[in-house]
């Protein structure tokens, strides 16, 4: 490579479009050129940030020409902040930019044929979020709170936070004070309930209590700070009416089932339904509100999923997976391709994992429907609920 290449080098690029997880995508003398919180149009003056035999990854230096739908960022911590990716591109453009770049993701690295017109489920871009995580630094003047800057580990303290439930946003801002000088974590995890009240892990006395609860359809879901629940308060309802769909059968099982957000209402669908979650805490809240919401024929599995999945017979009516961002685990994508599902819906916000998956799911499985859901507004991430039925052909 050479040293104009290098990093800290400064090159002129013309940015082309939004690729899946929120950077631009230019070329510099035909070497692909990924940078940060830019715009299709843009044309930019930018500093090389890392230096890869394929590609470069670069910061703005100076925007040159701005692209079309660019505006001033709402939140006064943005052009710091690390915690939102796409707040400089107005609202409608980012879900349109999104869905194209998954779109591009999954017909490129999944080899999958989407149908022209996507179903786009979107709500409000802020005010939404009901978990977070935050930051905390003990100070001379007491201890700072908010999120690392982009691409580093220095706190940046926050004045307001525009993306969280107003109830989230308010305890976020009253943190200092209320932490214990010398003893405050840092990092404090947090999620808040329907009634305003906030979890908090790890705990701090005084601080937040240990457990919420949520409304979701017919069915109230308690889990604390520690657990994975999906964060947009606008869009839990349809995204499970989504997932769950109005299939019925004997036998459903859910994969990474968490607190049992799709557990329950498989439940009501289905004769009997297996949930596997390898998080003693959120498997030990599943049990709890199976129990609280009088689900009877729904069986909490906990251990390793890798370890369980082999107790899935074949040819059950469903399977729901929710993995996290890294994607199925090589023992329960061959547990899907060996006992072949009828139905398998497959919950993702992570475009690249989600097309490898898709890809060696492709020979067995036949793609149904793909809804989307604008979960994470602000950001580069967008949610897939892909719908595949197995293959009579497969052998």
């Amino acid at each position: 490579m050479s040293d104009a290449l290098a990093v800290g080098a400064e090159i002129e690029v013309r940015v082309e479009k939004l690729v899946a997880g929120g950077d631009g995508f230019g070329r510099h003398d035909g070497q692909p050129v990924f940078i940060s919180r830019s715009a299709p149009g843009d044309l930019v003056r930018v500093r090389v940030s890392s230096a890869k035999r394929d590609y470069l990854r670069a910061e703005i230096v100076e925007i040159l020409e701005p692209g079309a739908g660019r505006r001033e960022p709402p939140c006064p911590h943005f052009a710091l902040c690390g915690g939102c990716d796409l707040q400089h591109l107005e609202d409608d453009l980012q879900v349109e930019l999104k869905v194209a770049a998954l779109r591009e993701t999954l017909e490129r690295l999944g080899g999958v044929k989407l149908p022209a017109n996507l179903e786009v489920h979107s709500g409000e871009p802020f005010g939404y979020r009901l978990r977070n995580r935050v930051r905390v630094e003990a100070r001379e003047d007491g201890h700072a709170v908010g999120y690392r800057a982009a691409g580093s580990w220095t706190l940046v303290p926050i004045t307001s936070c525009k993306v969280l439930v107003p109830e989230l946003e308010s305890f976020v801002l009253g943190l200092g004070p209320e932490l214990p000088i010398g003893r405050a974590p840092e990092r404090l995890d947090l999620a808040v309930g329907d009634d305003g009240a906030v979890t908090v892990s790890p705990v701090v006395e005084g601080l937040g209590q240990g457990e919420v609860s949520r409304r979701v359809g017919e069915f109230t879901y308690a889990f604390d700070a520690r657990c994975f629940f999906q964060g947009h308060a606008g869009l839990l309802d349809e995204l499970v009416e989504a997932v769950v769909g109005p299939e019925s059968g004997e036998q459903a099982w859910d994969l990474y089932a968490g607190v049992g957000l799709f557990s329950l209402p498989l439940a009501r669908r289905y004769a009997e339904v297996v949930a596997i979650e390898g998080d003693t805490v959120a498997a030990r809240y599943a049990r709890i509100n199976a129990r609280r919401n009088r689900v009877l024929n729904l069986e909490i599995g906990r251990g390793a999923l890798d370890s369980r999945i082999g107790e899935m017979p074949s040819g059950v009516d469903r399977v729901v997976v929710d993995p996290p961002r890294s994607g199925l685990t090589p023992a329960v994508l061959g547990a899907l391709l060996a006992r072949k599902p009828t139905r398998l819906t497959y919950v993702s916000c992570h475009a690249a994992a989600l097309a490898r998956d898709l890809r060696r799911l492709q020979p067995t499985y036949r793609l149904i429907n793909v809804g989307l859901f604008d979960l994470f507004p602000q950001t580069g991430h967008m949610e897939a609920v892909v719908q595949l039925e197995v293959d009579g052909d497969a052998s």
